[in-house]
């Protein structure tokens, strides 16, 4: 496993990263399965876990708390987010119907219970609007997380194919890190918010590395998944076919030596901004392979040029939220 550092917290964090959202909210988790999956990680020598209230209603952030306890001798970190109390996603609006004090510090504090943890690593809001930048409370609530030791670290998950709302939060100096969706699809995130993340010395953390699943290139026309899980809706009609004609393109640039899992990982790992890639792994199998990756090391650069022409702009939709 390589490490990296994470931004001006001078964290060395795994450059590969367990993201618990699936142990929760997608079909076919098992607890217990996901526990195994969590210790193999730590094993290995991942030591930075994603997760947020929203995951199962505290759910993911029990499951991590399991795991923290389980290895108290080892320095793990543990992100978490605040969800939006209007419940949009993402949401818009007013920051007072969003982010309210009282609702940013009860989760926290419900938050930090979960993990078992005195204080949380790096908390993020789950959703942003750089309109709200400005709000007087915005700062004074940063500033009390971090003041009462509530919080180490303060952090934003950047709205999906939003990148660059929240360049003038993240010049307000209150945010140390920053999550976003960046993939061999989603490059968008290189022209403005990785310049001002190395410039102000931010921790990028690098999610949906998989494209929620598509660069998994397992699936189908006849994909479906169960209504409950939130998958259903993101390759519903609307974007599944485009999707896999996509990655069909991209199949033929990937070398026979590599799956398109790994080069879509190595893709994220070659660009020097990203301190951690965050990704879903419920099965040991994937653990080993996706963590293997760490130790490849980035893609060379003629590979890299064929993979930047599958870039694809994209904007917020009404089933991509």
């Amino acid at each position: 496993m390589q490490y990296r550092k994470f931004g001006r917290t001078g964290w060395q964090v795994s450059d590969i990263a367990h993201g618990l959202w699936g142990m929760s909210g997608w079909s076919g988790s098992e607890d217990e399965e996901s526990l195994q999956a969590l210790q193999l990680a730590v094993d290995l020598g991942g030591n930075f876990f994603d997760t947020a209230w929203a995951y199962g209603d505290g759910k993911s952030d029990g499951l991590l708390g399991q795991i923290l306890a389980r290895n108290s001798g080892k320095r793990l970190y543990a992100a978490s987010k605040i969800p939006p109390k209007n419940g949009r996603w993402p949401s818009h609006g007013p920051y007072k119907d969003v982010f309210p004090a009282d609702h940013v510090f009860g989760f926290a504090d419900q938050i930090r219970d979960k993990l078992g943890t005195g204080s949380i690593d790096l908390l993020q809001f789950h959703v942003w609007d750089d309109a709200w930048t400005d709000e007087p409370e915005f700062r004074a609530t940063v500033e009390k997380l971090k003041r009462d030791g509530t919080i180490r670290a303060f952090g934003l998950s950047l709205n999906r194919w939003e990148p660059d709302n929240g360049l003038k939060a993240i010049r307000t100096g209150l945010v140390d890190a920053v999550q976003v969706i960046y993939n061999i699809f989603d490059q968008a995130p290189e022209d403005h918010l990785f310049p001002l993340c190395r410039e102000l010395n931010i921790g990028v953390i690098a999610r949906v590395p998989l494209d929620e699943g598509s660069l998994g290139g397992k699936m189908t026309p006849e994909t479906k998944f169960p209504a409950s899980d939130w998958r259903s809706k993101y390759f519903g009609p609307e974007n599944l076919k485009s999707t896999l004609a996509r990655v069909d393109r991209l199949k033929a640039d990937v070398p026979s030596s590599l799956t398109l899992p790994e080069a879509a990982l190595r893709f994220i790992l070659s660009e020097p901004a990203v301190s951690t890639s965050i990704i879903g792994m419920r099965k040991l199998s994937h653990v080993r392979a996706n963590i293997a990756t760490s130790d490849a090391g980035p893609l060379d650069a003629a590979l890299l040029e064929k993979l930047r022409s599958h870039r694809w702009d994209r904007k917020p939709q009404r089933w991509s939220d």
